[in-house]
């Protein structure tokens, strides 16, 4: 198992850093390391990353004390964390939630492969002109439309 990283060292600060002094190293860092300021420098771009991963969570106050405790996500062997969390790894308690959010459905447990309900496909985008006076423009106007289509519209 991987050990988990170090976001003070990554950021350069004390743990014991205020908030204030976390941003403003990150913001150094991140000028320094941008991606846009070296181009084609692939180990630039895996320090920006690791320097957004840290600040990421030691910038959000709620992250950080998980991060400190070694709690959620951030669990298993590391500096933070002198008598290990248990199980060790990543927390993957939240997947489920992330899951079904993302497809509309619960995951996980039951068996089945039923796929729940299903959600009507958006139809295509319909575009016109409207022509308005720079007066109706800025004043705000409601302009009659008229759309053809090809089928009544439900809603």
């Amino acid at each position: 198992m991987a050990a988990r990283p170090d976001y003070y060292k990554a950021l350069g600060v004390d743990k014991k850093a205020s908030q204030d002094e976390i941003k403003k190293a990150y913001r150094k860092l991140a000028r320094e390391y941008h991606p846009d300021r070296n181009p084609g420098d692939e180990k630039a771009e895996a320090r920006f990353k690791e320097i957004s991963a840290a600040y990421d969570t030691l910038g959000d106050p709620e992250k950080r004390k998980q991060y400190d405790r070694g709690a959620g996500p951030f669990g298993g062997a590391g500096p933070a964390n002198p008598f290990g969390s248990g199980g060790g790894g990543f927390d993957t308690s939240g997947f489920g939630d992330i899951l079904s959010d993302l497809f509309g459905r619960a995951t996980g447990g039951g068996g089945g492969g039923g796929r729940g309900p299903t959600r009507e496909q958006p139809g295509r985008d319909v575009e016109t002109e409207v022509r308005l006076s720079f007066d109706q423009a800025i004043e705000g106007a409601q302009v009659p439309l008229q759309v053809a289509t090809s089928q009544p519209c439900p809603t």
